[in-house]
């Protein structure tokens, strides 16, 4: 058969006033550009995990979520997609299925309404896909028409046994970053978090030696890659960090991650995380405020303990020359319309090199959204084209809507203006000026 495989593409606010700012706001725009140009790992994985004597062909869907026309070629295709794009991966997936195509979907979002995808779909995949795709594209060769694969119904992933990716199927085009898997998975169980939902396995941890593997298969198409390390939580264990950094400190090749504040708690990882030139970490810090953030982890109240400590941990880390992108949730139920200034003069304060502000997104499967449903606050039900990060879609507790959408236009504008992002990154070159060798050319960030 020839299959292939289709990542749909960025995410897309619909909030009018927000995508004017975008247009205007540097901070904004770079961050954008990264995030559109970022492979899908979870397609790569699986086209490694497909039977030999297959035809693999990787795509990825226009800015308008219109897919490549040499897709109907294609015998079967796979399509990962997230909640906020999934109405157009419906639509691209009843196209091809009118055209003859076998139409196969999975992500998070398919993982936890999969009697909704089964609609638009042949084969409906469940939790990670690894487990289950081998043996349904088998399956599908042999002739069945139909098929719901739950991952729960197969051995555990190993992640240790994990193939290399099919970079090789990426096509020449300049993508910022390449995606590496460190780790699966979170301890810290945030209400509002939709990665544990699907993947209902504890936090696991590749073997070392795999993940400078798959960097160097990456090496090999590409000489200078910038790798992002798809992790929700790469430095849990901090042990297994610094043997992850200490392998990648040869390698001089410039990484980006996600981690909690908790690195900043360990010299000695933070020293190596430099040597190994880490370049940026995003961590989510929500509020700056202690109180705000009550029972937002449902199972040790990790970051409403840490918060107190928030402005002199981000400044231990980026005194090392990594910067921070710290981000914030704006709407959770205990914030009042207070909040915008508090993250303005938080983020001001630190610095913060970079920040990202989002609204409280209610996705489907989550705590959260189970919630406020059950309270009555979702304003448009099942309406998942809502679930981009920046448009409200539920009633805040503590301020009204319009309170809630005019503090992120406000917000953003003073966060993402060109005097505030030059201020603070000029205040981190500052901070870091005695070992400029240990930073090394930051802009890489965004090249």
């Amino acid at each position: 058969m020839k299959i292939g495989f289709l990542a749909m593409s960025g995410l897309r606010a619909h909030d009018a006033r927000l995508l004017e700012l975008g247009l205007t706001l540097p901070g904004v725009r770079e961050r954008s550009r990264v995030l559109a140009s970022l492979p899908s790992l979870g397609l790569l994985y699986l086209a490694a995990c497909t039977p030999p004597g297959h035809e693999l062909c990787y795509y990825e869907a226009e800015g308008d979520g219109k897919e490549p026309a040499e897709i109907y070629g294609c015998d079967l295709v796979a399509i990962n997609t997230f909640s906020a794009q999934v109405f157009e991966a419906y639509a691209v997936a009843d196209r091809l299925r009118r055209a003859g195509v076998c139409v196969a979907m999975g992500g998070l979002h398919v993982s936890v309404e999969p009697a909704e995808a089964q609609a638009h779909a042949d084969h409906v995949f469940i939790g990670e896909g690894e487990r289950t795709w081998p043996t349904a594209v088998q399956a599908i060769e042999r002739g069945t028409p139909r098929g719901l694969w739950n991952a729960a119904a197969f051995p555990p992933i190993d992640v240790r046994t994990l193939p290399v990716p099919r970079y090789d199927l990426l096509p020449p085009r300049p993508y910022a970053r390449f995606t590496v898997q460190t780790t699966r998975g979170c301890p810290w169980r945030c209400d509002f978090c939709a990665s544990n939902v699907m993947l209902n396995e504890p936090y696991r941890k590749r073997p070392v030696a795999d993940v400078v593997r798959d960097i160097q298969a990456i090496r090999r198409l590409h000489r200078r890659p910038f790798i992002e390390f798809a992790d929700d939580n790469t430095f849990v264990d901090h042990a297994w960090g610094k043997e992850l950094c200490r392998e990648l400190i040869p390698l001089r090749l410039n990484w980006f991650t996600e981690t909690d504040i908790s690195v900043a708690d360990d010299a000695e990882l933070l020293g190596l995380m430099r040597q190994a030139r880490c370049r940026q970490v995003l961590i989510g810090l929500e509020s700056p405020a202690q109180s705000e953030l009550e029972g937002i982890e449902l199972r040790s109240n990790f970051k409403k303990r840490r918060a107190a400590g928030y402005l002199e941990a981000v400044r231990r880390i980026q005194a090392e020359g990594i910067t921070v992108n710290g981000c914030f949730i704006l709407g959770l139920d205990r914030q009042t319309p207070a909040i915008f200034e508090e993250v303005r003069a938080f983020a001001m304060e630190v610095p913060l090199y970079d920040v990202q502000i989002t609204v409280l997104t209610p996705f489907p499967g989550t705590p959260l959204y189970a919630r406020l449903l059950r309270e009555g606050r979702i304003l448009q039900p099942r309406r998942w084209d809502l679930c981009t990060l920046f448009d409200v879609n539920y009633l805040p507790k503590n301020m009204t809507v319009d309170e809630l959408r005019e503090g992120l236009y406000w917000l953003a504008e003073q966060l993402y203006n060109e005097e505030a992002l030059l201020s603070r990154r000029q205040r981190f070159f500052d901070a870091v000026s005695p070992r400029p060798r240990a930073i090394g050319n930051v802009s890489l960030l965004h090249e």
